[in-house]
């Protein structure tokens, strides 16, 4: 039988509230702590505008101990650990004397030691610890002396001179035998005191019949106006109606213009006075129609309901390459209509006026460098460093992968394998210094099939790359914000049909080229199922940098499914079990109205001869 005591010096309860509050600060502190100190990217370009910029962020990043900037969260931080070390000094006043008494341990001798051995080993610490024996000091008084030698008699004289007590002692740690059990709850006598009863009541009451349901009915109800993206749903609803088929870069922006209304908190309607000087300088350069009033006016309130399931499941292809080539627009702050020479202002100290006037003929990147440095223009230093880091993207080969097969039969689980590495503007060439030989090329194609393979049986959508080669710097972008890390996209896609073919994958750390270098590369895969039809798929595959305006590769890649190899045929079920006409079983078969085999008498070569030499004898004879 158990009985319940309640704590009444609340040393249990504090105990409690201490472990508590450890397993919810504790992690919560370490994860405040880790969120702004991530791996910072000081590697990139080396442009001084990108320069400037990286000292800015970091200078901002690190903060100061005299404009500490306190969060809800910070508040809740330091009041938790105060509540903490409060606890903790109030549980280290307290005198718990919650040790159970033990004989032996007293002794210091084992539950199997022998009458005549207790006694013997009494009488040895009798001499040692008698008060006439010990002297007392400043640290050891008489008293503690007597009661330490009476604790050493007690044992002796009480519970192991008796057999029956001595044996209770061992089995049940107790002189009487067994006990009843006696459990402790973690709470204060006087929660559960009549005159607090009420207070009690409430405080649960208020626990778990309001905070409780209103918390999970705000999750609930919450959840139920986002989407998985967590994306407002009326947003999502106002850009799928906007979207168009065809639609460009102006009308996504325009659509994500209507949409982002309701991802605005509702109480913020005060004016900006840096927003409205922005909307008025992208007035004066682009047109009215950019502004915010005028996506606002022509924006009307959408339907909750989900956008339409067409929409869903079709991704068209000319919206997704816009949307992509958008990132890169607003990493380098250029117009969405830029046009390729305009693209060019990209590289630091250049402005449009100055490309047609230093660089009239410049039609791309390595033009603009040869004359830069026909001119011997003093820009000329910060744009090769901005060369040096810049993200064009080379497709070093683009093929589809059957793990174990060597053709590609319909709806078979198909890889995308591709692979790419980035060529900076005015690179040397990877070709190597001389022709590879016989040997050598198969000895290269089997390390690349191996390579190929290993990849592919993989779990990770991108190839595991030797820490040397690892790709991860700051790109060139001295109007964002922050340090910006390059980014792709790899887009399959059908271009007749304008239609995405798998979802786009965002991938990063691509490899720099190394001339002369076998395999300097990084391969990346997209997993999907083939069609269900034969034929021949011409599609091609899009890698779309969301950061460099303007620097894409695209690759023209084809599909063939056929139908899997013929096997030797193998006799059907029907002609296992059938009996022969001619065998008894078959003749039981027949009168039961059962299926039986056909017999087909064959001629003999020798009454095929004997017919022919007759009709040879008989023409013989007419003649």
């Amino acid at each position: 039988m158990a009985t319940y005591e309640y704590d009444e010096a609340g040393v249990m309860a504090a105990y409690f509230l201490i472990t508590f509050l450890a397993l919810v600060l504790v992690p919560l502190t370490i994860s405040s702590l880790t969120r702004g100190s991530g791996k910072k990217i000081t590697d990139g370009c080396q442009c001084t505008p990108c320069v400037e910029r990286r000292k800015l962020v970091s200078k901002q990043g690190g903060g100061s101990i005299f404009s500490l900037k306190f969060s809800r969260r910070t508040y809740f931080l330091l009041g938790g650990w105060s509540l903490f070390a409060f606890v903790c000094y109030r549980v280290s006043l307290l005198k718990v004397e919650n040790k159970i008494y033990n004989p032996f341990e007293i002794l210091g001798i084992s539950t199997n030691t022998e009458d005549k051995d207790i006694k013997s080993h009494f009488k040895k610490l009798s001499k040692l610890y008698h008060p006439d024996k010990v002297k007392a000091t400043a640290n050891l008084t008489i008293e503690a002396i007597q009661d330490r030698f009476v604790q050493i008699q007690r044992p002796t004289n009480r519970y192991l001179t008796d057999e029956r007590i001595k044996e209770n002692w061992i089995k049940y740690n107790h002189p009487d035998g067994p006990q009843s059990t006696t459990m402790g709850i973690a709470l204060p006598k006087w929660i559960v005191e009549g005159q607090n009863r009420i207070w009690v009541l409430v405080a649960y009451g208020v626990i778990f019949g309001g905070a409780l349901p209103a918390l999970v009915g705000r999750w609930w109800f919450g959840s139920r106006q986002k989407t998985k993206d967590g994306i407002n749903a009326q947003s999502a609803a106002a850009f799928f109606k906007s979207i168009k088929e065809e639609s460009t870069i102006e009308e996504c922006v325009a659509a994500l213009g209507k949409a982002y209304k309701w991802e605005l908190p509702p109480t913020q309607t005060k004016s900006n006075a840096e927003v409205d000087e922005l909307e008025k300088e992208i007035q004066q350069q682009v047109g009215a129609k950019w502004t915010e009033n005028k996506l606002k006016s022509s924006c009307k309130p959408p339907s909750t309901e989900r956008p339409p399931q067409r929409l869903g499941r079709t991704t068209w292809l000319l919206p997704t390459l816009a949307i992509m080539r958008l990132y890169s627009y607003i990493a380098q702050a250029l117009p969405i209509n830029a046009s390729d020479r305009l693209k060019l202002t990209q590289l630091p100290g250049l402005s449009k006026e100055d490309i047609l006037k230093v660089a009239p003929k410049a039609k791309d990147m390595e033009d603009l460098l040869h004359e830069l440095e026909e001119k011997k223009d003093e820009r000329l230093v910060d744009v090769k460093r901005a060369m040096e880091k810049w993200g064009r993207v080379d497709i070093v080969d683009a093929t589809f992968k059957v793990i174990g097969e060597k053709t590609v039969t319909p709806s078979a689980i198909i890889y995308l394998l591709v692979k790419l590495r980035i060529s900076p503007p005015g690179s040397s060439s990877s070709e190597s210094e001389k022709e590879p030989t016989v040997d050598e090329k198969k000895k290269a194609v089997q390390t690349e099939e191996q390579r190929d393979d290993k990849f592919l049986s993989s779990r990770s959508d991108s190839e595991d790359l030797p820490a040397s080669k690892a790709n991860s710097y700051a790109a060139h972008a001295p109007f964002w914000p922050g340090t910006r890390k390059p980014s792709w996209w790899i887009v399959l896609a059908d271009d007749k049909s304008n239609r995405v073919v798998v979802p786009p994958i965002k991938i990063t750390d691509i490899p720099y080229a190394q001339p002369g270098v076998d395999g300097d590369y990084r391969a990346y895969k997209i997993q999907f199922q083939g069609p269900p039809n034969t034929g021949l798929f011409t599609w091609k595959v899009y890698v779309v940098s969301d950061t460099f305006a303007g620097e894409e590769a695209v690759k023209d890649i084809s599909l063939k499914i056929e139908d899997a190899p013929a096997t030797d045929e193998q006799p059907t079920e029907d002609e296992i079990s059938d009996p022969d006409e001619d065998t008894i079983a078959g003749q039981m078969a027949a009168m039961r109205g059962g299926k039986v085999k056909k017999h087909v008498e064959e001629e003999s070569d020798d009454e095929s001869s004997t017919d022919d030499d007759k009709s040879s004898d008989s023409d013989s004879d007419s003649d």
